[in-house]
């Protein structure tokens, strides 16, 4: 049981105050917090609930069940990736610059959407195969760098794009996971250094 755990920040809202639109607002943001602080295992209807300020049932008006708000995150999650990946091309024209681009804004995001990115890529947790729109949305956020990769002079486009994914997002998992710090106290450098370098790196390789 886990009535024993204090709420992550102080609720001042009276249980039951919310609009509908709100509370679904309010459960996906307090399980993003709570994914955060404490970890995706920490996840459950009741917990995220008691984070939201609300009743234990209150979250099944929204969510079948935790799978179900953990895929709506992941929606939301690979949602605003998309968004920050197109943004990331305003202004680049040349494919080699998109690309490069795309990388960046992929590892910053990750840093910035910790609680998401945990989260959007456990297809055991959100089970998409439940919830095709998690899967559509974690597609076109991949479809955005495979259309920018087919712009490049490569013999096997499909392939470049998957590397250059497993680039951005092995960048993205080391800085997560404390293990650029490690590295970067090491080398006498820090994570934001070695991500710039080794982007550098991706450029000089494209060209």
């Amino acid at each position: 049981m886990d009535v024993n755990y204090a709420p992550l920040v102080p609720h001042t809202r009276p249980r039951g105050s919310y609009h509908h639109g709100a509370l679904r607002e309010e459960l996906l943001n307090a399980c993003v917090r709570l994914i955060e602080v404490e970890g995706i295992g920490a996840v459950s209807l009741r917990r995220v609930a008691r984070e939201a300020g609300v009743s234990p049932a209150a979250p099944y008006h929204h969510f079948a069940d935790r799978a179900a708000l953990l895929a709506a995150i992941s929606v939301r999650g690979f949602e605003q990736l998309t968004e920050r990946l197109r943004a990331a091309l305003a202004g680049r024209e040349q494919p080699r610059a998109a690309v490069v681009s795309l990388a960046r804004a992929y590892v910053t995001f990750a840093r910035e959407r910790k609680g998401y990115f945990q989260l959007m890529f456990r297809p055991e947790l959100s089970q998409p195969e439940k919830h095709p729109d998690a899967r559509a949305a974690g597609d076109a956020a991949f479809a955005v760098l495979a259309d920018v990769v087919a712009e490049l002079d490569s013999p096997d486009p499909e392939a470049l794009a998957v590397s250059l994914w497993a680039f951005a997002h092995g960048l993205a998992a080391l800085a997560l996971d404390g293990q650029l710090d490690h590295r970067g106290a090491e080398l006498g450098t820090d994570a934001d250094m070695l991500t710039a370098r080794a982007i550098r790196l991706l450029d000089s390789m494209l060209g």
